[in-house]
């Protein structure tokens, strides 16, 4: 059977699991012939087991039986499909390659988003992360000239259907966009990556992937509209607590470094978004929105 094939139904088991919670063998049998998995036959005992040790080895999720209630299957540690994982982001990704290869008659009426350039450059990225092998890029800023770099990889980014890679210059962390990368090569040269460092830690503080000396701030905000909805079903960070509701507002804070990404984010809410604190915070949004209110006066003049 083709990898693909065998993919959709790695998938098609986990995703069952997470929408009915726990099912027996026989009562997944019924779901799966119903959705016609491999054209109406059942799953074997034999065929699910292979299956459940095969979805623990790539995505790491544990499908266990609960013997006291009618031997019922049950993925014991969700979190790890919930969590920004790259096991999450895989399966994510799966399911929609999975979901799309079945509607190509569809796709004229499937619309997807643009993503830039430099995918083409996430395997040998990836090999110098397996490695440890600096990286030889040639990379060119926005109305900048280009230049070349050797760079230590720690950790690849997405952000915005763009990737990006954090690195060690020698001196001091740097992200780089792999969209503006003109060439990358993998050196000969071996880096040490430190033992205590971890991505997740390095970015948690901050929203996006501008890391700068930008202060911690309890930032509270006021939200209208519909916009509560929108940052409850998808937080813009981890530290987001829903701190008052009302018929007209719902209130959100944040303990974080609002830098420039988490600054325009709260800025593309418009007038659906309030920031209350702190008032440094609230008046440097001010000052932007009133910059941008004079340059469309201007045009009317």
């Amino acid at each position: 059977m083709k990898p693909a094939k065998i993919f959709q139904q790695y998938i098609w088991i986990v995703n069952t699991l997470r929408q009915y919670k726990k099912l027996s063998l026989e009562q997944l049998n019924v779901l799966w012939v119903k959705d016609e998995v491999i054209g109406g036959e059942v799953l074997n005992r034999k065929s699910f087991l292979r299956h459940k040790d095969a979805i623990l080895n790539m995505f790491g999720i544990i499908i266990e039986c609960d013997l006291e209630h009618g031997y019922k299957y049950f993925i014991s540690n969700p979190e790890v499909i919930n969590d920004d994982t790259i096991e999450g982001w895989m399966l994510s990704t799966l399911t929609v390659n999975a979901i799309l290869s079945d509607s190509a008659s569809l796709r004229n009426r499937i619309l997807l988003e643009n993503v830039p350039a430099g995918e083409e450059y996430l395997q040998t990225i990836i090999l110098a992360l397996k490695t440890n092998r600096r990286l030889n890029i040639t990379y060119q800023r926005f109305g900048c000239e280009s230049y070349e770099k050797t760079v230590s990889p720690y950790a690849l980014k997405l952000f915005r259907q763009r990737w990006y890679i954090l690195t060690y210059t020698g001196r001091h962390m740097a992200t780089y966009a792999l969209d503006r990368m003109l060439s990358v090569e993998i050196s000969d040269e071996i880096f040490e990556m430190p033992e205590d460092f971890s991505p997740e830690e390095y970015f948690a503080e901050y929203y996006g992937i501008t890391t700068d000396d930008t202060p911690m701030a309890h930032v509270v905000i006021r939200t209208y509209g519909n916009v509560p909805n929108y940052l409850r079903t998808l937080p813009l960070h981890a530290s987001q607590k829903e701190i008052e509701h009302t018929d007209e507002y719902t209130d959100f804070s944040y303990d974080i470094r609002p830098s420039v990404d988490f600054v325009l984010e709260l800025m593309s809410y418009t007038d659906g978004l309030e920031v209350l604190e702190p008032i440094e915070l609230r008046q440097k949004i001010c000052n932007s929105f009133q910059a941008s209110l004079e340059k469309y006066s201007n045009k009317n003049d």
